[in-house]
C-alpha cells in the first residue's frame, strides 16, 4: 500500500483513572503537539459505563478528527497514537480494564486495513454507543460500509441521558 498524503483520521479517546476528563484533553492537546498531525474538531466529552470488563469507574470518552499532514502508513499512525498513549503513562496489564488514556484509530481518509496490529475500520466501532454518538457530532454524514453513525447507532440497544451513554455490555447490532 501506498502511504496516504495528506487526509483525515478519526480517533476514539476515552480515560477511566485520575482526572479522565483532564486525562482527554492532555492527550488532544499531545495529538495536535504530534509531528503531522493537527487536530481539526474534538467531538463533546461524554460519560460513559464500562464495557467487557464491567467493575470498574465510568470512562470520559470523545472522537477526535485530525488531519494528518505526515505520510503516515496506517501502522506508522498508529505506533504515534502508542507513543503519546505510553507517555501518558499507559501501561497494558488487562484486558478492557482501566486505563489512563485509550486512543483508538477508528477511521482513516477511505483507507481499509487488516493486518495483524491493526484494522481499519475498527473492528468494533459499530458496536460502540460510546464511540458512534461522538462520531455523529463530528461527522453525521460520515460512510462507514454504506451507513452513517446514526444508522449504525439505530441498531444498538443504548441510551442517551444528558451526557452519559448507557449501553448493554456486549452488544451486537441488530441485524447482524
Amino acid at each position: 500500500m501506498t502511504k496516504p498524503s495528506a487526509s483525515h483520521a478519526y480517533l476514539g479517546l476515552g480515560s477511566n483513572m485520575g482526572d479522565p476528563v483532564a486525562n482527554v484533553h492532555q492527550a488532544v492537546k499531545a495529538l495536535h503537539d504530534a509531528p503531522g498531525l493537527e487536530v481539526d474538531a474534538v467531538s463533546p466529552i461524554f460519560r460513559t459505563e464500562p464495557q467487557g470488563m464491567r467493575d470498574q469507574d465510568w470512562f470520559a470518552n470523545c472522537v477526535t478528527r485530525i488531519f494528518v499532514r505526515a505520510p503516515y502508513s496506517p501502522e506508522e499512525l498508529l505506533d504515534v497514537l502508542a507513543d503519546i498513549e505510553s507517555r501518558m503513562g499507559r501501561i497494558r496489564t488487562t484486558h478492557w480494564g482501566p486505563r489512563i488514556i485509550d486512543i483508538d484509530l477508528l477511521l482513516y481518509g477511505d483507507v481499509e486495513w487488516d493486518s495483524p496490529r491493526l484494522q481499519i475500520p475498527h473492528p468494533r466501532m459499530l458496536e460502540r454507543a460510546f464511540v458512534l454518538v461522538p462520531l455523529m457530532h463530528l461527522a453525521p454524514e460520515i460512510r462507514i460500509r454504506d451507513l452513517c453513525p446514526s444508522q449504525w447507532l439505530s441498531r444498538l440497544p443504548y441510551r442517551l441521558d444528558g451526557d452519559r451513554i448507557l449501553q448493554a455490555t456486549n452488544a451486537i447490532p441488530r441485524g447482524e
